[in-house]
């Protein structure tokens, strides 16, 4: 999923770098550079680049934030007040499509698994709250301000959805148009650049969580170069391949391996606090409902199986059924709690 992940927050800032640059630095030329600072992003240590550049994006996200919302207000737009039209697509299952078409909204997969990167770099497990929730919250709230942005600058959900669809401004270009003309010439390019730093943000850590985890696995010491470049080349040519692939394909496909790395999450959790005669129903409930979601929809997905979907609720159903009973019988059963694993580093 990390791979996926990395293409997808490749492909999406590089088409607004695009837009705001000369002919010539195109799409192809703004993907190789994104590449590059992956590629260093992952390999260096982690206070080498992501911990001095961090600081100053996350200013420039919150404050290009701020500055879009006091537009709306200081310039009078106005946003549109929702109805219950119901606009989603016809014959198409609002089961599970609803569940994975959020694809970070529902449940992150991808956040769950960044949160190795986090733990080695906060100093007290006491700041783990603030740090989660706060980004939480704090994501929230940005992803709000733009959506608001999108309404009230075309005047409705229905208007932003034509400017977002095959054939309108796309995504790269609604943002470009809202920011600068809110914002003016400069302060648009610095609001677009927040919006670039999201992706950016994402993508680094992407491929650097999947080196990490894949050295954790095979217990790989990750100080000798050489053995960070074993794991990185293959991730970055396999990720570049993906950034080869029609973009609404691979993001459908990410949003489906959110999901499922999610639910692989939720029940490690549960797994965990079942063993240590801890309250597992936090965990255990929510993964029963991702198992069913994720294996429902990759039956009857375009890019999975293409089952009918009668069928597809059917044997989704009943697969799911078997990781909800392998998790009663061996795990709640249990009565002795057992130790938790000793910690394994691969170094940051």
């Amino acid at each position: 999923m990390q791979k996926k992940l990395g293409a997808v927050f490749v492909t999406g800032p590089a088409k607004l770098l695009a837009s705001l640059t000369p002919a010539w630095m195109n799409l192809p030329v703004w993907v190789g550079l994104i590449l590059v600072y992956y590629i260093l992003a992952t390999l260096l240590p982690v206070d080498k680049i992501i911990g001095r550049v961090y600081p100053f994006f996350g200013a420039l996200l919150l404050v290009m934030a701020i500055g879009v919302a006091g537009a709306m207000l200081v310039q009078g737009y106005h946003i549109p007040e929702l109805t219950l039209t119901n606009m989603h697509p016809k014959n198409a299952p609002i089961w599970p499509l609803l569940f994975i078409t959020i694809a970070c909204g529902a449940i992150s997969g991808f956040h769950a698994t960044q949160s190795p990167i986090m733990a080695r770099c906060a100093r007290n497990e006491k700041y783990g709250r603030q740090i989660f929730y706060g980004m939480m919250i704090a994501e929230g709230i940005i992803a709000l301000i733009w959506a608001a942005a999108g309404m009230s600058f075309y005047g409705s959900t229905q208007e932003l959805a034509k400017m977002l669809a095959p054939g309108g401004a796309g995504p790269a270009g609604v943002v470009k148009e809202v920011a600068t003309t809110m914002l003016g010439a400069w302060g648009g390019t610095l609001a677009v650049l927040g919006v670039i730093v999201l992706p950016i943000t994402s993508g680094d850590t992407a491929f650097r969580g999947a080196r990490l985890l894949i050295a954790d696995f095979l217990q790989w010491d990750q100080k000798p170069l050489v053995k960070r470049l074993v794991i990185a080349v293959p991730l970055f040519a396999v990720g570049f391949y993906l950034t080869q692939i029609d973009f609404n394909f691979l993001w459908r496909y990410f949003a489906w391996a959110n999901q499922t790395t999610a639910m692989i999450m939720l029940w490690a959790a549960a797994v965990y606090l079942a063993q240590q005669n801890k309250l597992h129903w936090v965990a255990s409930l929510p993964a029963a409902f991702m198992t069913m979601v994720t294996f429902t929809y990759i039956l009857m997905a375009p890019e999975g199986f293409k089952l009918a979907v009668q069928v597809a609720y059917l044997l989704g159903l009943g697969l799911a059924m078997i990781p909800v009973g392998l998790f009663a019988w061996k795990v709640i059963s249990t009565k002795n709690p057992v130790p938790a694993p000793a910690k394994k580093t691969a170094g940051v």
